[in-house]
């Protein structure tokens, strides 16, 4: 697991760029899955799905238990969480910029000035 909020940003964003790695985050954070049965899901090997959800556990993301000879993969919903904690805060700074924009033109509305040339007769 990575300590530096900004290293697990950059973490996150990483595991959650690639489609294939979404997916297996949507299928394992409604329930615990085995690799194997994930790898039957996507058009590739066992070896890359084994990749793709190594990826997703070192953001920390999914965890790993050994039950047998499977792997079981479970969402790890406070990671989740953690992301979108993120996202709100880069959210809240966007909404800030927007009401400020809001003002200026409201601002230039009550200031409106005629700048069009007058045409003599």
């Amino acid at each position: 697991m990575i300590d530096d909020a900004e290293d697990r940003a950059d973490a996150f964003f990483h595991a959650l760029a690639d489609r294939t790695r979404r997916d297996i985050l949507r299928r394992v954070l409604a329930g615990e899955h085995s690799v194997s049965a994930l790898a039957r899901h996507y058009p590739m090997s066992f070896a890359a799905v084994q990749k793709h959800v190594a990826v997703l556990e070192r953001a920390g993301l999914v965890s790993k238990r050994r039950q047998g000879r499977e792997q079981l993969a479970s969402g790890e919903v406070g990671a989740v969480r953690s992301v979108t904690a993120l996202l709100a805060e880069l959210e809240e700074i966007w909404r800030g910029r927007i009401d400020r924009i809001d003002d200026l033109l409201a601002d230039g509305t009550t200031e409106t000035t005629d700048t069009t040339p007058k045409k003599e007769h």
